[in-house]
C-alpha cells in the first residue's frame, strides 16, 4: 500500500522586545550562569494571586508586521484566552494564549513555487523552562529544576495547514519563515537560544485518501536539521507499524538526537481538554486599520521579493541571489553597494565567497568588519581600470574587512598596483622564451595547452602584478603558430 506523508508545523517565535508581553521584566536573559536563573521575574510573570496582566503594545506591532509579511488577513478585534493545564513550569495553572479570534488568519508561504497556507497565527506568553539535572536530557535525568525567566515572553505561535508533503520541504519551509521574521525584525530565529521553536505534527495515509490519518507530535528539536531527522525517523516508525497492521497512537514524542529515534512522551491533547474561555483580565483589542496602515508603511523588501529582483533585473544566478538573500543586512550591503554603482556580479562573487569565508572563519557578522559598500565600489573600479587584477582584489578584501582604510592608499603601501607597461610585460616574457626552449617546441609541435606555463612564469615573474589581458595579448604576438 502506498503512504503519502502529511506534515503541519507549529512554530514559537519569541517576539523581539525589551519587556515581556504582560508585565515589565526584561526579556534578555541569555545566560548560561546558573546564578542568572529565575532572576528577572516579578510577580506578575510567576503567577502570583492577586496581580494583573497589562498588554504590551509593541507585541501587538510585531504580530501585525508577521501577518503583512505572510499574507494573512489582520483581526480587526482579537481577543486573549485561559488555556487550562498543570505542568511544572505554569505556575498559574493556565497559559494566556489566544483561540477563537486569533491576531493573524489565514496567509500563505511560498516554498519552492508552491503556497504552503497558513493556518493562523496567535499571540500568547511563553511557560518557564524545565533544566533537568543529571544527564543531557530528559531521559536519565536525578531531578528537574524551573527556570521562570522564561515564563511570559511574548511568543507568535504560527501554525501551517497540513500542506507540506516531506521532511526537506518542512525544513525548506522553516527556512524561509525564519528569514522573513528575521527580515522584519519579529524575532531572531535563535534555535539553538530556543526563540525560534517548531513542533511537527506528523501523519501518513493511502494515497488518494482524503481523510488524515492518525498524527503525532514531535518536540525538543533545535535545529533545522533536527526537525528533518526527526520527521524522516517519525514516518519510518509509522510505516512499519502501519505495514504490521498495528496502531497509530496520537501522542506527543520527544526527539532523541542521540540516537535518531522519537521517543513516547506523552497523549495528545485535543482543543477542549484545554478548556478554553476569554481571560476576564485582558479586554478585547481593536486594531484599527489605521494602525495597521502605519506598520505597512515601515515593512522592508520581503526575502522573495529580493530573490526575483536580484535575477530579474541584476541578471544573478539563482544560487548568488538565494545566498546573498539569507541575511538582511548582508543582502542591505549588496544594495547599497549597487547603488553607488559596484557591478552586480562581481560585488556577489566577492561577498559570497572571500568576505563570507573571512566572515565564517572569524566567527563574525558583516556590521563588525570594516567592510563598506564603498569600498566594493572602489575596488571594483581599479579592478576595470587596470590598477588591479581581480585576484589582488580579493587579497585587498581581507585587508579591508580586518582594518578598513582607504582602497588607493592601500594599493600604494602594499605596492599591488598593476604593472601595465607593454614594453616592460614583453621584456619578461621573452626571458621567460628564452629559457624554455623544450617546451617552447612542444607548443609549436601543438602542445598548446603550454601557453598557460608562459602566462604564469611571465606572472610569477611581475610577483602576480601584471595585467592579465596584456600578457595574453603579447602571447598571442610571441608564441609561434601551433
Amino acid at each position: 500500500m502506498a503512504l503519502e506523508t502529511v506534515i503541519g508545523l507549529e512554530v514559537h517565535a519569541q517576539l523581539k522586545t525589551k519587556t515581556k508581553i504582560f508585565c515589565g521584566c526584561p526579556t534578555d536573559f541569555a545566560s548560561t550562569d546558573d546564578s542568572s536563573e529565575n532572576m528577572q521575574t516579578c510577580p506578575v510573570c510567576l503567577g502570583m494571586p492577586g496581580v494583573l496582566p497589562v498588554l504590551n503594545e509593541k507585541v501587538v506591532e510585531l504580530g501585525i508586521r508577521t501577518g503583512l509579511a505572510l499574507n494573512s488577513a489582520i483581526a480587526e478585534i482579537c481577543r486573549f484566552d485561559r488555556k487550562n493545564y498543570f505542568y511544572a513550569d505554569l505556575p498559574k495553572g493556565y497559559q494566556i494564549s489566544q483561540y477563537e479570534h486569533p491576531i493573524c488568519k489565514g496567509g500563505h508561504l511560498e516554498v519552492n513555487g508552491r503556497k504552503i497556507q497558513i493556518n493562523r497565527a496567535h499571540l500568547e506568553e511563553d511557560a518557564g523552562k524545565l533544566v533537568h539535572a543529571g544527564a543531557a536530557g530528559l531521559h536519565g535525568s536525578d531531578y528537574s529544576k524551573v527556570d521562570f525567566n522564561r515564563s511570559s515572553m511574548p511568543l507568535l505561535e504560527i501554525v501551517s495547514e497540513p500542506d507540506l508533503k516531506s521532511p526537506e520541504e518542512a525544513r525548506l519551509y522553516l527556512t524561509e519563515l525564519r528569514n522573513i521574521l528575521r527580515y522584519i525584525g519579529v524575532c531572531d530565529g535563535n534555535l539553538e537560544e530556543g526563540s525560534f521553536r517548531c513542533d511537527a505534527n506528523v501523519s501518513l495515509r493511502p494515497v488518494g485518501q482524503k481523510e488524515f490519518g492518525t498524527k503525532t507530535e514531535i518536540k525538543n528539536m533545535n535545529s533545522f536539521k533536527a526537525v528533518q531527522r526527526a520527521i524522516q525517523s517519525e514516518i519510518e516508525r509509522q510505516t512499519q507499524l502501519i505495514e504490521k497492521g498495528e496502531r497509530i497512537v496520537q501522542e506527543t514524542r520527544l526527539w532523541n538526537e542521540a540516537d535518531g529515534k522519537t521517543h513516547s512522551m506523552r497523549s495528545k491533547e485535543e482543543a477542549h481538554d484545554y478548556r478554553y474561555f476569554p481571560d476576564p483580565d485582558l479586554m478585547p483589542l481593536s486594531i484599527s486599520r489605521d494602525w495597521v496602515d502605519s506598520v505597512r508603511a515601515t515593512m522592508p523588501e520581503l526575502p522573495a521579493s529580493r530573490r526575483e529582483r536580484y535575477k530579474s533585473a541584476l541578471e544573478l544566478s539563482e544560487e548568488d541571489a538565494a545566498i546573498l538573500t539569507e541575511d538582511r543586512s548582508v543582502s542591505d550591503f549588496f544594495d547599497e553597494a549597487i547603488n553607488l554603482g559596484a557591478p552586480a556580479k562581481t560585488t556577489a562573487n566577492w561577498l559570497n565567497g572571500p568576505v563570507q569565508a573571512y566572515l565564517n572563519e572569524n566567527k563574525i557578522e558583516l556590521s563588525q568588519s570594516k567592510l563598506t559598500p564603498s569600498h566594493l565600489k572602489e575596488l571594483a573600479d581599479a579592478v576595470s581600470g587596470g590598477k588591479i587584477s581581480s585576484s589582488v582584489a580579493k587579497q585587498l578584501l581581507v585587508d579591508l574587512l580586518a582594518q578598513g582604510g582607504e582602497v588607493d592608499k592601500l594599493i600604494e603601501s602594499k605596492g599591488l598596483a598593476q604593472v601595465s607597461d607593454e614594453g616592460a610585460i614583453k621584456s619578461i616574457l621573452q626571458e621567460v622564451l628564452d629559457r624554455s626552449p623544450s617546451q617552447l617546441a612542444d607548443y609549436a609541435s601543438g602542445k598548446t595547452k603550454l601557453r598557460q606555463y608562459f602566462f604564469g612564469e611571465a606572472m610569477k615573474a611581475l610577483k602576480g602584478k601584471a595585467n592579465p589581458q596584456i600578457i595574453n595579448k603579447l602571447l598571442d604576438e610571441m608564441l609561434p603558430k601551433a
